[in-house]
């Protein structure tokens, strides 16, 4: 008899959960290598700001615990890169439930050999040690325009227009951010770039279909790296002075290279970017987040659909 249980793997980046944490966390990111010590406390100033912790472990639990009720009977797993449960022991746990198939998804919905491949890279190195290697899985490398992201994507810069009066809502510019990488991966070839750029134009015309006339946009990097190597750009600083160069008042970030609150977005586009802003004359509000909502667990539990309708 086919077996038909399905667990699925769900796996992020992670974040520290309490401020004592900061240190092994970037300890971790950084493959070992110890961070300077200034920029532990800075790292770690940044996690009080926001809260103490990061919420990224507490929103994937929930994400996990709401798509296996939306999906009666799959098993529903987190495993983070860089922090507890581990990606090694989300694979341990799935295997443990006796799947048939197991159906992986990265929380980062644009391909990247730096994201995704080292997720599904560390999911591999899982089922060479605890085994589990004859059971099937399908990986969702990339959902940057499944329609059911673009939608729900639309929706939050659609919410977040609302937080502007109605006598300016027409005239506020959509900033889309993404995180940045290392340029060296252009020369590459990796895919990353096109991604992110497939996601804006996806959401852009979904805007514009909604609300009938074309919304001034762009895009840009945000939160490069602390390494001397070049990263993409242009950088969210650039474009926030670019447009207030052009005469704007406001500006609504949209980072759409994002799923979830953590401290790229509570820190680096809530204090440090609404800053900069109100320097520059600009009132700056940002998008809601998917986090835990059920727009995020519909769209995950059409990919798993999805996944299992094309393996048989």
């Amino acid at each position: 008899m086919t077996n038909s249980r399905v667990s699925v793997v769900l796996m992020a980046m992670g974040g520290p959960d309490c401020l004592e944490n900061v240190e092994p966390y970037l300890l971790d990111v950084r493959g070992g290598r110890p961070t300077p010590p200034e920029i532990v406390e800075e790292i770690r100033e940044r996690y009080r700001a926001t809260g103490g912790c990061s919420p990224v472990p507490g929103i994937m639990a929930s994400v996990a615990a709401k798509l296996e009720a939306a999906r009666p009977g799959i098993s529903v797993v987190v495993g983070m890169r860089h922090w507890r449960p581990r990606i090694y022991e989300a694979w341990v746990q799935a295997v443990a439930t006796g799947p048939g198939r197991i159906v992986a998804i990265c929380m980062a919905p644009h391909n990247s050999e730096m994201t995704v491949g080292k997720y599904l890279a560390i999911l591999a190195e899982g089922r060479d040690r605890a085994g589990g290697a004859e059971i099937p899985v399908r990986a969702v490398r990339s959902w940057a325009t499944h329609p059911k992201l673009v939608e729900a994507l639309t929706d939050t810069v659609v919410a977040g227009l609302d937080r502007f009066p109605d006598v300016d809502r027409a005239g506020v510019p959509v900033l889309f951010t993404a995180h940045s990488l290392p340029e060296r991966v252009v020369g590459t070839g990796d895919p990353y770039p096109a991604e992110v750029r497939s996601t804006v134009r996806a959401v852009s015309d979904a805007l514009q279909e909604r609300e009938g006339s074309y919304r001034h946009h762009r895009f840009a990097y945000q939160s490069q790296g602390r390494s001397s190597e070049p990263w993409l750009g242009p950088t969210v600083e650039e474009s926030l002075k670019e447009l207030a160069a052009e005469g704007h008042a406001t500006v609504l970030v949209a980072p759409i290279g994002f799923l979830s609150d953590h401290v790229e977005v509570n820190y680096d586009i809530d204090i440090e970017f609404k800053a900069l802003g109100a320097d520059l004359g600009l009132r700056l509000e940002r998008t809601p987040m998917l986090n835990d909502s059920d727009a995020l667990v519909d769209i995950l539990a059409t990919l798993v659909d999805e996944q299992l309708a094309f393996t048989g």
